[in-house]
């Protein structure tokens, strides 16, 4: 291993560090990446770059994005970077600060990360109160009509936050659900400059919701801190009474990430 190493340190990669470093450099860009964009990173060859990006493809750790030519992270290596999230130790600190918060709001908190198609929920710690919203831990909830979704879209690059607002059909979940795409921009928009998302009866009946960003060690955005609450309980104006625990915890989260 240590041979291994100083080669890297020199730019020759290992062959079989190869694939490894190369769903790191993907990972860490953010963005859909080609292969010419990381061959000077990397100082593989052609072909042999070519040769690992089909191979991940293949294997499902990158999908090709729309434009067919640039890849993002694929569905195995999404569930490895939520199975390893979840280890054991950091889960355990990780729900303390999550039932913390929690327990100051007094209403249900989850921890969400943004897939492919919406945002999963990788962890929650419920209400006391018998009236609750069932969202269990792997359930998928769209990004235009939920609180974390649309925090995530405004961390999006406006190129690619255009695509999808063009590629996406907003059906109608509920009655505040926003469908039509100059609003729906425009809240992102919003939601992007007071730093925190609001859910007002959007994707669900009688149900607020406010989500607040959980970053990594580059200030992007990999995660979401969300608490949502019937309205017999709580309205968004009450709920935002609480941004700032949201905020606090969401920044607690982060260092435990980078750290």
């Amino acid at each position: 291993m240590p041979d291994d190493y100083a080669h890297q340190q020199q730019g020759q990669i290992p062959t079989n560090l190869r694939l490894l470093v190369l769903l790191e450099e993907v990972a860490k860009a953010g963005v859909p990446v080609t292969p010419t964009a990381l061959k000077d990173v990397l100082n593989l060859p052609k072909p042999t770059l070519h040769r690992l990006f089909n191979t991940a493809e293949a294997e499902g750790f990158l999908q090709k994005d729309i434009d067919g030519r640039s890849y993002g992270p694929g569905p195995r290596l999404r569930q490895l970077s939520l199975r390893t999230a979840s280890s054991q130790r950091m889960r355990t600190v990780r729900l303390a600060i999550l039932r913390s918060v929690a327990d100051k709001i007094g209403e249900t908190c989850n921890i969400a990360t943004p897939d492919r198609d919406g945002m999963t929920y990788l962890d929650r710690v419920e209400t006391h109160w018998p009236l609750r919203i069932q969202l269990p831990i792997g359930t998928q909830v769209p990004f235009y009509c939920t609180a974390s979704g649309k925090m995530y879209l405004s961390s999006l690059r406006p190129a690619y936050l255009e695509r999808y607002l063009a590629a996406t059909t907003f059906d109608p979940r509920a009655p505040g659900t926003i469908v039509d795409k100059t609003a729906l921009k425009a809240e992102i928009d919003a939601t992007r400059k007071r730093g925190y998302a609001t859910d007002d009866q959007e994707f669900m009946d009688d149900m607020a919701a406010i989500a607040v960003p959980i970053l990594d060690d580059q200030d992007r955005l990999v995660s979401t801190l969300s608490v949502h609450a019937p309205l017999q309980r709580h309205d968004l104006t009450s709920l935002r009474q609480h941004v700032g625990d949201l905020q606090t915890a969401a920044q607690e989260l982060s260092i435990l990430i980078q750290s």
